[in-house]
């Protein structure tokens, strides 16, 4: 009965309501799965994500006032972000409400497109080898996924925003450099594309096997799973030998820790 006892202490109070021999077990545990979280695997069905150059961390720690960074397990920390409680209403030294959010950021992931041939002029590589992802639902849709690649990418020189959303059908994929937006689609928007088709839009439209694919990608590629399979990381299954180290979990406010979000996580 003590390990249900437990998780319905987490699942109400968060790992605060756990005592410190508790809370020491449960570290302990992680740092063993830590030892053994291959293969990743990142949800593709549906959700959020932003894109950052793996090795620009620190400075997206800094730019987005990340705090409390844990190491964690990709199976947690997907879970953290996008089912589990992701936000929290609290009040600051004015009495006015704050929501801060949990946020979960992958471990470095190689796009499989840097081992291709940098000689072979018909097939798109990215700018950068190694990527992160940083994953929030409620994070990102308040804060505005657009927005937030922007902010990163002026420190960074690039990061993307993703959205795929089947109960809406709707899909987004936003690239942005140096500050600045430079190409995107939007199921809703209109019109749907901004910006000049990049180099893989190009070539998706040159190699279209008959009219009706040529017809799909005339204005360029409308769905965010094959541009982020072209430009940075496609979620889903991540081979081991295409991640390094591990991912964290990460809040929005200095004086709110991991451990105040409720919720029983999976290792």
């Amino acid at each position: 009965m003590r390990s249900l006892a437990l998780k319905v202490l987490v699942d109400a109070g968060g790992a605060a309501a756990l005592g410190i021999a508790d809370r020491h077990a449960v570290e302990r545990l992680l740092r063993i799965k830590l030892k053994d979280q291959h293969p990743v695997k990142l949800p593709s069905e549906a959700g959020r994500w932003l894109a950052f150059p793996a090795d620009r961390l620190d400075t997206v720690v800094s730019t987005l006032g990340l705090h409390d960074l844990q190491a964690i397990t990709s199976t947690a920390g997907i879970a953290a972000a996008t089912e589990f409680t992701d936000a929290l209403k609290v009040e600051d030294a004015q009495a006015e409400t704050q929501t801060v959010y949990r946020v979960y950021i992958t471990p470095e992931i190689t796009s499989w497109r840097a081992a291709l041939d940098p000689e072979d002029d018909n097939v798109s590589t990215p700018r950068f080898t190694t990527w992160r992802l940083l994953w929030g639902n409620s994070y990102l849709d308040e804060r505005d996924g657009f927005t937030l690649a922007d902010r990163v990418s002026e420190r960074c020189g690039e990061a993307h925003f993703y959205l795929t959303d089947p109960y809406n059908s709707a899909e987004n994929w936003y690239v942005s450099r140096n500050g600045h937006p430079v190409r995107g689609f939007s199921t809703h928007a209109f019109p749907q594309f901004s910006g000049d088709p990049l180099p893989f839009e190009i070539e998706y439209r040159q190699d279209a096997v008959d009219e009706e694919e040529a017809e799909e990608y005339a204005q360029g590629v409308p769905y965010a799973l094959t541009a982020a399979d072209n430009l940075s990381i496609e979620p889903g299954s991540v081979l081991p030998r295409d991640t390094r180290g591990h991912g964290w979990l990460a809040t929005t406010h200095p004086d709110l820790s991991n451990l105040h979000f409720k919720g029983a996580l999976p290792l």
